[in-house]
C-alpha cells in the first residue's frame, strides 16, 4: 500500500528504563537493533567533559559519572517537583534535581565544564532521538512521523509533554497511545478469526504497570476497562533490595552509605543484575569490591527474600488487576487469555500469583515482553501512514477514558458528561442546563473529573466563561455542553448559550493535569467510603433546588398577575428579598432547613395566590 504521509513513521516505546523502536519493513513489522545490536536501548543520558552520551554508551559510564548521568526522567515528565513521588525519587538518584520558577522538576549536570539545566521534556528527546536516529539507519530514509506510547495513567499534562518531547527531537506525533493498549494490538495482529477472546494484559515494566482487558476480534482491538500505577515497576522492586543492603551494611560495618552517590549508585546496578539473575536461579551473590571507604560487600540474597521485600508491591499489581476486571464488569473465568508484557512480568512470584488469581490458568509468553508495547505501537503508525498490508490497515482499535468527566452544576453537583471506561475517541453533548441568578449576563463553567457527586469533590481540570449572554430571569437562559476527547486522550469543552449561539471552549492543558494514579484510586475508594455521605449530599442540593425554584417561580408568578393588590405585592418582594438573603448565608444548610425554608414561603405565599384567584 502506498504511504500517504510524508517519510516513514515508526512506534516508539519511550520507557522508564528501556525504549524500543520498531517500523513496516520487508512487508512485516520489524523491532530495529541499535548500534550495539540490541533490541532495547537504555533510557540514559549522560553528559562528560566532552560529549554527551545516550544509550548503552550512557549507561555503561554510570558508575563512574553518576552525577552526570541521567535515567528515569519518565518518572519526571509531566510532573511537579514539589509532587510528592518526585520528592521520593529524588532520594534514590546520584543526580541532582531542582524546582524551576514554575516548580517543573530540572536536571542539574555538569556538561563541557558548565553547569546545565535540562527539562524532563529535553532529556525525553533525547532518548526520542537516539530512537529516531536508530531507525534511519536502519530504514535508509527519514523518519518524520511516530506514534510513542504513554502508560495509561498518564495524565494530560504528562501526555503533553511527551508530545512536546517528541516535537523537540523533531518528530510529528501521529498518536499518543496507552502501553498495554500498544500490547493487545501486538497480541491481537494474528487474531482473524471469528470468535471474540477477552484477553488481559500485564504490563509490568521498569517504573510503570498496566492492565487492561480487551476483546480481541479479527483485528478489533476493544478495551473495556484499564487500571495500574504509574509510579510501580522494576525500579522500585531495585530500591527494595538497596534499602535492604543499606541496613544490612550498617549492621555488619557500621558504615551508613546512604548519602555516598557513588556506593549507591554501585549497590543499585548490582541490585537490578541481581534481580534478573533471581528470574531464573534461586539465590545470587552480592559482591561490590570497595562499596565504601575501602570495605567491600559480599553478601547473597534468595529468590524468597526478595519476594518477601517486594511483597506489598506483588499484591498491589494482583490488587490492580481485580479491580480492573471489576470495571469491565468481569469474572476471572470471563478471561481466556492472560498475556505477560514488561521486563519485570518475568519475576516468576508474579507470574505464579498471576497464574493462582486466575484458577491456574497459564500465563501466555508468546509475545516478546519487551517488545511488544513498541511492536503495536509500529503496527498503529503503519496505519496511520498508510504504509502495511491489509491486515495492519484493518486495526480497529477503541480505547477508554479511566474517569468520569462533566461539569459543576448549582449546588456544587457534579453533572457527568462522559461517563468513566467510555470509549474514545468520543463526544458528547448535554442540553438544558439553566443559569441560576436573575439577569445573568455570563456563567462560568468548570470542569471536573472524578467519581463523587459533590462536584468540588473530584479534580479540577479547568475553568471558562461564556460572556455577553442577554440578561432574563433565573433559568429563563439554556446551554448546550460538548464533551469531546481525541485519540491521544485530550479533552476539549464547549459551551453554546442555545437561544444567541454565543459560545466559548477550553481544550484542557492545565499544569496540573488530569489525576495520577493514586489520586484516582483514592478518589474511586473515597465515593465508595462516602457513599452515604455523596447520597446526602444528593439530598441537601434537591431540596435547596425546590425550595429555590418554588420562590423563583412563584414569585415571577405574582409579578405577572393583573389581580395583584399592593398590599400583597411588598408583602411578596419582603418575604422574596428575605429569602435571597438568608440563601447567601444558608446556602451548604441540611436538607430539613431547606424545607423548613419552604413552608415559610408556603405561609407567605399560598395566601397572596388565594387573593388573586
Amino acid at each position: 500500500m502506498a504511504r500517504r504521509g510524508k517519510g516513514r513513521a515508526i512506534g516508539i516505546d519511550l520507557g522508564t528504563t528501556y525504549s524500543c523502536v520498531g517500523a513496516w519493513q520487508h512487508d512485516r513489522i520489524e523491532i530495529i537493533a541499535n548500534d550495539q545490536g540490541n533490541r532495547t536501548t537504555p533510557s540514559y543520558v549522560a553528559f562528560t567533559a566532552f560529549e554527551r552520551l545516550i544509550g548503552n554508551a550512557a549507561k555503561n559510564q554510570v558508575a563512574n559519572n553518576p552525577i552526570n548521568t541521567v535515567y528515569d526522567v519518565k518518572r519526571l515528565i509531566g510532573r511537579k517537583f514539589s509532587d510528592t513521588t518526585v520528592q521520593s525519587d529524588i532520594t534514590f538518584w546520584p543526580f541532582k534535581v531542582i524546582p524551576d520558577a514554575d516548580d517543573r522538576p530540572m536536571v542539574v549536570v555538569t556538561y563541557k565544564g558548565h553547569e546545565k539545566q535540562f527539562s524532563a521534556e529535553q532529556i525525553s528527546s533525547m532518548v526520542l532521538t537516539k530512537m529516531k536516529d536508530i531507525a534511519e539507519a536502519y530504514l535508509g530514509s527519514t523518519v518524520k512521523n511516530a506514534v510513542v506510547t504513554v502508560p495509561a495513567y498518564f495524565n494530560d499534562s504528562q501526555r503533553q509533554a511527551t508530545i512536546a518531547a517528541g516535537a523537540i527531537a523533531g518528530l510529528n506525533i501521529m498518536r499518543i497511545i496507552n502501553e498495554p493498549t500498544s500490547a493487545a494490538i501486538a497480541y491481537g495482529l494474528d487474531k482473524v478469526g471469528n470468535v471474540a477472546k477477552n484477553v488481559l494484559i500485564f504490563d509490568l515494566g521498569g517504573g510503570t504497570f498496566d492492565v487492561s482487558v480487551a476483546m480481541i476480534e479479527s483485528g478489533i482491538i476493544e478495551v473495556k476497562a484499564i487500571a495500574g500505577d504509574t509510579h510501580l515497576g522494576g525500579q522500585d522492586f531495585d530500591n527494595r533490595m538497596v534499602e535492604y543492603f543499606i541496613k544490612l551494611f550498617r549492621r555488619r560495618k557500621g558504615k551508613d552509605i546512604s548519602g555516598n552517590l557513588r556506593a549507591i549508585r554501585r549497590l543499585k546496578s548490582a541490585c537490578e543484575r541481581a534481580k534478573r539473575i533471581l528470574s531464573h536461579t534461586k539465590e545470587t551473590p552480592i559482591e561490590i569490591e570497595s562499596l565504601f571507604e575501602g570495605i567491600d560487600l559480599f553478601s547473597t540474597i534468595t529468590r524468597a527474600k526478595f519476594n518477601e521485600l517486594n511483597m506489598d508491591l506483588f499484591n498491589k499489581c494482583i490488587e490492580l488487576v481485580e479491580k480492573c476486571l471489576s470495571d469491565a464488569k468481569m469474572q476471572w473465568r470471563s478471561v481466556d487469555e492472560v498475556v505477560l508484557v514488561g521486563g519485570s512480568s518475568r519475576i516468576p512470584k508474579v507470574q505464579e500469583m498471576l497464574q493462582e488469581f486466575f484458577g491456574g490458568k497459564k500465563v501466555r509468553k508468546t509475545i516478546n515482553p519487551d517488545e511488544a508495547v513498541a511492536y503495536g505501537a509500529a503496527v498503529l503508525a503503519a496505519k496511520l501512514n498508510g504504509q502495511g498490508n491489509e491486515k495492519v490497515q484493518n486495526v480497529v482499535l477503541l480505547d477508554v477514558t479511566p474517569l468520569s468527566l462533566g461539569i459543576e452544576c448549582n449546588g456544587d453537583v457534579m453533572s457527568v458528561i462522559i461517563p468513566r471506561n467510555t470509549p474514545i475517541p468520543t463526544r458528547w453533548q448535554k442540553n438544558g442546563f439553566p443559569t441560576t441568578m436573575d439577569n445573568q449576563t455570563s456563567v462560568r463553567f468548570t470542569v471536573y473529573e472524578g467519581e463523587r457527586s459533590k462536584a468540588t469533590d473530584n479534580n479540577l481540570l479547568g475553568e471558562f466563561w461564556l460572556k455577553g449572554i442577554p440578561a432574563a430571569p433565573r433559568g429563563v437562559a439554556t446551554f448546550k455542553v460538548c464533551f469531546g476527547i481525541d485519540e491521544n486522550g485530550i479533552l476539549n469543552v464547549s459551551a453554546m448559550h442555545t437561544n444567541t449561539g454565543i459560545t466559548n471552549s477550553i481544550t484542557i492543558t492545565n499544569e496540573n493535569g488530569r489525576l495520577s494514579k493514586v489520586e484516582i484510586e483514592k478518589m474511586i475508594q473515597d465515593a465508595k467510603k462516602y457513599k452515604l455521605e455523596d447520597e446526602e449530599h444528593k439530598k441537601k442540593v434537591k431540596a435547596r433546588r425546590d425550595v429555590e425554584d418554588y420562590a423563583y417561580n412563584t414569585r415571577n408568578a405574582i409579578r405577572s398577575s393583573a389581580k395583584l393588590k399592593a398590599n400583597d405585592k411588598k408583602k411578596m418582594e419582603d418575604a422574596f428579598k428575605s429569602f435571597t438573603q438568608w440563601l447567601e448565608s444558608n446556602k451548604h444548610a441540611e436538607a430539613d432547613v431547606f424545607k423548613n425554608k419552604m413552608k415559610e414561603l408556603q405561609a407567605v405565599f399560598n395566601p397572596i395566590i388565594t387573593n388573586m384567584n
